[in-house]
């Protein structure tokens, strides 16, 4: 049997294609049309809505990280690895951010700072010192990772971070300057989410690759 990272491989990248391909297209359509039904193809594909098609899809995948890594954490237990409490740790952060994806908890920090332009969403801030906090605990960890694993890691997180935190940046600019109802605010968004859903699909592939050499060197 193939490998599993191998096996959900070309559906992750197809699903994550299409996911973000028809959040800009129905983006693009709607700088021209205002149509009803234009509107509601908006409220269902456009990564900048929340509670739709692209949502959920960013929260499952961020859920199948979370119990991936569970699984994972798990095993490290069993075995009595020594990193089995940063596996663990990883799961609880996935499973948190799943959650935030699906209901929005971080925008519950906004007004923190009280600033605008850049920092317009200031939940940046905190969000920005939580990831170097993590970025600083979890390095030793990343220094023992196999090369090839560690890229992953570092490239899906950077990834994805450079989504979440990095392109809020010029959105809060825009968004403080322009207001959110212009094709740039979208185009800018879709960039955010789709660097997001990027991140997540690399990690998934990763941890999928770790499992899978895992079984196989069980006796």
């Amino acid at each position: 049997m193939r490998p599993l990272h191998e096996q959900i491989a070309r559906p992750l990248i197809v699903a994550g294609a299409v996911v973000a391909g028809a959040g800009l297209a129905v983006e693009l359509v709607h700088t021209r049309s205002h149509a009803p039904a234009v509107e509601r193809l908006v409220e269902l594909c456009s990564l900048s809505y929340e509670a739709n098609l692209p949502t959920w899809y960013a929260s499952s995948l961020l859920l199948a990280c979370a119990l991936l890594l569970t699984a994972i954490a798990g095993d490290a237990a069993a075995r009595g690895g020594p990193r089995r409490r940063h596996w663990a740790g990883l799961a609880a952060g996935f499973f948190l951010m799943s959650l935030d994806e699906a209901i929005e908890l971080h925008e519950h920090l906004g007004g923190l700072v009280g600033a605008g332009g850049p920092l317009y969403f200031d939940w940046i801030v905190p969000a920005a010192i939580v990831v170097a906090a993590v970025a600083a605990i979890y390095l030793p960890f990343l220094r023992e990772l196999p090369p090839r694993r560690r890229r992953w890691f570092v490239l899906a997180g950077a990834l994805y971070v450079g989504g979440a935190v990095g392109v809020e940046v010029p959105l809060g600019w825009w968004t403080d300057h322009a207001g959110t109802d212009n094709a740039v605010y979208a185009l800018i968004d879709w960039v955010e989410e789709t660097l997001e859903l990027a991140g997540a699909t690399l990690f998934l592939l990763a941890l999928a690759e770790r499992w899978h050499e895992r079984a196989e060197a069980r006796p």
